[in-house]
């Protein structure tokens, strides 16, 4: 019997293994019956462990400024010729005009857009590109999500605050329960309840950490002493934005009292001028800095593999609009291994730390650290994590509102 249903998920530029495109939405979808389920993105080693009904394709090899991107739209339109799916979910803005276009020359075609950033803000703040071109590339970018949010048969949002930040977004619930297709009542993360009595048109689907083992996260937790090796870890996205320069200092300034402290730089950088600079700077630490990655994708699984081997995260992110309102993946990440962290005054992130005894806040950007003794000894004086790594920061929520949202869409 073939299957009822065939999915495909597709970005340019994640890679095949991304934790959200694959790890979290692939796989879940992957669990309903008698589904077939694709992903499509840029080139990156093929995960371990798939299920047979979860297959990847390559849409993109090369950098994010090669030709190979101009190609990767026709390589996207083939794809969606040959499998012919039933259901689309568009991980990227720049494929809204191709699905589109593919809904709009057939029946029963349908696509989900998942919100991953607030791409016209972060154009126009983050002056990646030249100021004459961020007003112009930003408007453009809104009113195509705004064209196509129309016709889509749901808007997912990675981030809560996307709600109130999209004009196409208005109205996102909070959290959506099995029980949408079955009663009509979805419960909200207030704790309050709506009555629903059809499809959804916007869904917040946050990216809470998912366990890719049976490896329970140990608790709680205390730092060792200060004679002895401590692991600090830098993981996701290096960029200036996401405070890579702030940790080196960070570590820096605590190997005054804390010798054997070493810090890991796990992830990728987008930027060849910047990792330049960095790796000279790595390399001036004698060793007490390694960087894994750099210009080459890390997989998941060996991030998760040096955060369990790490006694303390750090989220030195810098004050900037395009992130001081969502909650980076790194953070449920590291509350959902145990992993004791240290992260900036932000109003949004500390009530979470703050409930789950799991860090330390910490000003990354004052101009000159507190004595590193005080500031060994803060560290060392918590016992982290006393009630377990907490239930919201993990994905299985998430993943139920995925499945009930396409129940509820039929």
């Amino acid at each position: 019997m073939p299957p009822a249903l065939t999915i495909l998920l597709a970005s340019v530029l994640k890679p095949l293994d991304d934790t959200r495109m694959l790890g979290k939405f692939g796989r879940t979808l992957a669990q309903r019956p008698r589904t077939q389920v694709h992903v499509a993105g840029r080139a990156a080693p093929r995960p371990p462990g798939l299920p047979p009904n979860l297959h990847v394709h390559e849409l993109l090899r090369g950098t994010r400024l090669s030709l190979a991107r101009l190609r990767a739209q026709w390589h996207y339109w083939q794809l969606l010729q040959q499998l012919q799916p039933t259901l689309v979910f568009v991980h990227a803005p720049e494929l809204l005009p191709a699905t589109v276009l593919w809904q709009w020359l057939g029946r029963g075609r349908r696509f989900i857009y998942d919100v991953r950033e607030n791409y016209a803000l972060n154009i126009r703040t983050q002056a990646v590109y030249p100021p004459w071109a961020r007003h112009l590339l930003a408007g453009l970018v809104r009113r195509l999500e705004t064209l196509a949010a129309a016709r889509a048969a749901a808007i997912l949002l990675a981030e809560r605050s996307y709600a109130a930040e999209l004009p196409f977004a208005a109205g996102a619930l909070a959290a959506l329960t099995e029980a949408v297709s079955t009663s009509g009542d979805s419960t909200l993360s207030d704790g309050k309840r709506q009555t629903t009595t059809g499809p959804l048109p916007a869904l917040i689907i946050e990216n809470k950490y998912q366990p890719y083992d049976a490896i329970p996260a140990a608790w709680p937790r205390r730092l060792p002493e200060v004679s002895e090796p401590l692991r600090l870890v830098y993981s996701g996205t290096i960029s200036e934005l996401n405070g890579v320069w702030e940790a080196l200092r960070f570590a820096a300034h605590l190997r005054t009292v804390w010798p054997l402290a070493h810090l890991t730089i796990i992830g990728s950088c987008q930027q060849p001028a910047l990792l330049a600079r960095l790796q000279a700077a790595v390399a001036a630490t004698n060793g007490a800095v390694t960087l894994v990655g750099g210009a080459a994708l890390v997989p998941h699984e060996d991030v998760v593999a040096e955060l369990r081997r790490s006694h303390l995260g750090l989220l030195p992110y810098r004050p900037h609009p395009s992130t001081a309102r969502c909650v980076p993946t790194k953070l449920f990440e590291y509350l959902g291994l145990a992993l004791p962290l240290v992260l900036p005054p932000n109003p949004l992130w500390q009530p979470l730390v703050e409930a789950a005894g799991a860090g330390l806040g910490f000003d990354f950007q004052q101009p000159t650290y507190p004595a590193a003794a005080k500031l060994a000894a803060a560290l060392r004086a918590g016992t982290y994590y006393p009630q377990g790594p907490p239930p919201l920061a993990f994905w299985e929520p998430e993943a139920k509102k995925i499945l009930a949202l396409l129940d509820s869409i039929g």
